[in-house]
């Protein structure tokens, strides 16, 4: 078949990419590349299709619409954007909701293809950018990534690309211990796991090998990506017996990763304090909400915002998986989101905990109660 001959056929195609009786000649037409160099399919032809599929006008083969997003990469950018709007205008209550969304899409699917994944990468990375780091785009990248992996994961072998393919550019070590899964270790590894880590970050942004701040971004944005290991190494700070150094620095990096390294010491001296303060509080079973007042007045030091993020997410943990903490949360958590503004990102961070003690179950009844009032509490303010 000649190109120009299919090329006519895509464009008689325009108006009718709607009728269900179409859906046939739509994917053998997405499929057909006839050894052609350059584009056969008219853009037109490609644009219409992409958007009834978003729109749900069309239900296509998951190969077809890879094919789609291969052949047309302004179709791919507009399948990611859509994505996004899609989950940042609705609001969300839970992770499975987010999961859900997210993998109707197809993207992550589709992203099991190398060229894709990293596109709508950079696509998400420039999101995050012009959004200033919203929690919920960073909620929306972390969950892409874990739908991304299992997808992977589910690959037929002779299909399966080297994870190499997708992190290219990265130290490899550190790629690979980030995408061990947190169930795939027992807990008691976690901390040893996350010190690994730490160390090889520690070397990487405190050594002669970043060269500017795009080469510091592209690091941080790996870490984040995988930002459930973050929020365990929040919680193994608490409820675990850990060298708290190493921890802290992962956190402190993530939360302010510009630092310069007298900076980041800052950072850490002043996290020390409030994690020591927290600690000293966590065996008290008898807790009011002034106790912890010293932790919330470096909550307010506001020149430091980068600090007061990870105070809040210290804090909170503090409030689930402490007994005392248990007593004063919902006053405590309306006192802290009230003075300091932080309502979505509490919510975010809770929102991920409940999908993580739903999947891993190792928490006690009183901790999973708790922490369903708080979002409901949280849900109506946001």
């Amino acid at each position: 078949v000649s190109a120009s001959r299919v090329n006519a056929v895509s464009l008689l195609s325009l108006p009718l990419v709607t009728l269900p009786d179409l859906t046939p000649l739509l994917e053998t037409l997405l499929l057909y590349h006839g050894g052609a160099s350059k584009e056969i399919l008219s853009s037109e032809f490609l644009e219409a299709v992409n958007e009834a599929f978003l729109k749900k006008k069309i239900s296509l083969s998951e190969s077809a619409i890879f094919s789609l997003w291969l052949r047309h990469l302004p179709s791919l950018e507009k399948a990611t954007l859509h994505l996004l709007d899609q989950l940042v205008s609705i609001h969300l209550n839970s992770l499975e909701e987010v999961a859900f969304v997210i993998k109707d899409s197809l993207l992550p699917q589709a992203a099991s293809h190398p060229a894709i994944f990293r596109i709508v990468n950079e696509i998400f990375k420039n999101a995050l950018l012009e959004t200033d780091g919203t929690p919920e785009v960073m909620t929306v990248i972390q969950v892409f990534t874990q739908l991304f992996l299992q997808a992977h994961q589910n690959e037929n072998k002779q299909h399966k690309f080297p994870l190499k393919a997708y992190f290219p550019y990265h130290h490899q070590p550190l790629v690979t211990a980030l995408l061990r899964r947190p169930f795939e270790l027992q807990t008691t590894h976690w901390s040893q796991h996350l010190k690994h880590i730490s160390d090889m970050l520690k070397a990487l942004v405190e050594g002669t090998n970043i060269s500017s701040v795009a080469d510091l971004f592209e690091i941080w944005f790996l870490v984040a990506c995988f930002g459930e290991w973050l929020d365990i190494a929040a919680e193994q700070l608490l409820k675990a017996a850990v060298e708290p150094d190493a921890l802290l620095w992962l956190l402190a990096f993530y939360y302010c990763p510009q630092n310069e390294n007298q900076q980041r010491t800052q950072t850490m001296v002043k996290a020390q304090a409030v994690y020591s303060h927290l600690m000293m509080l966590f065996r008290c079973t008898v807790l009011s909400v002034k106790d912890l007042e010293a932790a919330v007045h470096s909550i307010m030091d506001v020149e430091q915002c980068c600090n007061r993020h990870l105070v809040t997410h210290l804090l909170t943990n503090f409030l689930l998986f402490s007994s005392g903490g248990h007593m004063i949360a919902q006053e405590f958590i309306y006192h802290i989101t009230e003075a300091t503004d932080t309502s979505k990102e509490v919510c975010s961070l809770l929102i991920r905990t409940a999908h993580r003690i739903n999947h891993n179950g190792q928490e006690n009844q009183r901790t999973v109660k708790l922490l369903n009032e708080l979002l409901q509490k949280l849900t109506w303010k946001v």
